[in-house]
């Protein structure tokens, strides 16, 4: 990256971080059942809502038991199953149409980091009615006051109940944007870790990877706080000792619980702190092919961490200690290797590839193009890189070198 954008980039980096003492950020409300959501509705006057989730959790049944309580509280709620994977434009004015024409008053994100992403997006277009979702795209473009929004994670990884970004798709484009505003972050988060349990072991594997990559990306950063860091330390240590378990036996109850808390520890500390260009790229995929986000940040971690090298080795090194996969004497670069090794390890032992099929050369300009767009000058990265150097990490990632 040349000097003067990369200047302007850790300038702006700074303001950020000089601002978070003064930013509204705030955590959910946490439920322990999806039996609370009902209650909820009748104690807050609300009689109508839109229950938002994808068709494997609706053809899986996870939702009934939260139909049926508000059925019989009285409480109408309308399901709406056609989230995609990487939720599109589409899927947000559907919701949106369904709301209003039913005079819903909140909606219940039920699924992965895809179905709450869908139901913040939707949240936001009726609360902004003349404002394009891809307006939204960016930093503080919606700043309104949202519709009730619970967020029901069925996965332990994204974060998404606790964060302040939606992640949307144009599917004319194939160009995927975040949207980051604090009115963003759901009011109430139902963490009921019966639903994680029996998921598909690539479900578990991709979504808890994700969960590493949100801590990790946090912690390398330039913008972390003495809160953050505890926080990305904390889902660290959580992810080391439980995700593997998770994996192995999906009704583990212990694990399951503790990668609940540890995604939702991820998603507090990347709030604040942002993410970096793992995620860049990895949301530049998403758009373009479909990727699931978490087997592409996922695939991209050590890869991405290769590249940063020595920029990041000091923070890697302190978590590949706290974890006790180097000795507390070792050197920063000794211990560093060793945490980018562990990933790569924790990949394959969950049937997690290598490198992403599919990749085109000539899709590779673009996707470089926006993913420089996303990260810079917003992700605070421990080493900046432009475009180009963005376009020679998809070909890395791809195994086009």
């Amino acid at each position: 990256m040349k000097l003067a954008r990369k200047a302007f980039c850790r300038a702006y980096q700074k303001g950020f971080r000089a601002a978070i003492p003064v930013m509204p950020y705030r955590e959910p409300k946490i439920l322990s059942s999806t039996d609370e959501i009902a209650k909820l509705c009748v104690e807050k006057g609300i009689s109508s809502i839109v229950v938002v989730t994808d068709g494997g959790i609706s053809k899986l049944g996870l939702c009934d038991s939260t139909l049926a309580a508000c059925e019989a509280a009285g409480v109408r709620a309308i399901l709406y199953d056609k989230v995609v994977p990487n939720p599109t434009i589409d899927n947000v004015e559907e919701i949106r149409k369904i709301y209003l024409e039913n005079g819903c008053q909140a909606l219940v994100g039920f699924g992965g980091g895809s179905s709450m992403d869908a139901a913040k997006g939707a949240a936001a277009r009726i609360a902004k009615p003349k404002q394009p979702v891809e307006k939204m795209a960016g930093v503080l473009k919606v700043m309104a006051r949202l519709p009730l929004l619970i967020a029901v994670p069925t996965t332990a990884g994204t974060g998404s109940e606790v964060t302040l970004a939606a992640v949307i798709t144009d599917a004319k484009t194939h160009h995927k944007f975040p949207i980051n505003d604090f009115c963003l972050i759901p009011k109430y988060a139902v963490h009921d870790y019966r639903l994680t349990t029996g998921l598909p072991k690539s479900i578990t594997s991709t979504t808890g990877m994700d969960a590493l990559t949100h801590a990790v990306e946090a912690y390398i950063g330039h913008s972390t706080t003495k809160e953050t860091r505890e926080r990305a330390e904390q889902a660290v240590i959580l992810i080391h000792k439980y995700l593997k378990r998770a994996y192995d036996d999906g009704n583990d109850a212990e694990a399951r619980q503790k990668m609940l808390y540890a995604a939702y520890c991820a998603g507090i500390a990347f709030t604040v702190s942002y993410v970096g260009y793992v995620h860049g790229l990895a949301h530049a995929l998403g758009g373009q092919y479909g990727t699931p986000h978490g087997l592409a940040n996922a695939v991209i971690l050590p890869h991405m961490l290769r590249a940063y090298g020595k920029s990041c080795y000091p923070q890697l090194a302190k978590l590949a200690r706290l974890i006790d996969i180097a000795p507390i004497a070792a050197d920063d670069a000794t211990a560093a290797i060793a945490f980018i090794k562990w990933v790569d390890e924790m990949n394959a032992s969950m049937d997690i590839p290598k490198y992403i099929e599919g990749i085109k050369e000539e899709d590779i300009p673009q996707m470089a193009k926006n993913a420089d767009a996303e990260s810079n000058p917003l992700y605070p990265v421990p080493k900046e890189m432009d475009a180009d150097e963005l376009a020679y990490m998809f070909r890395v990632v791809g195994n086009l070198i």
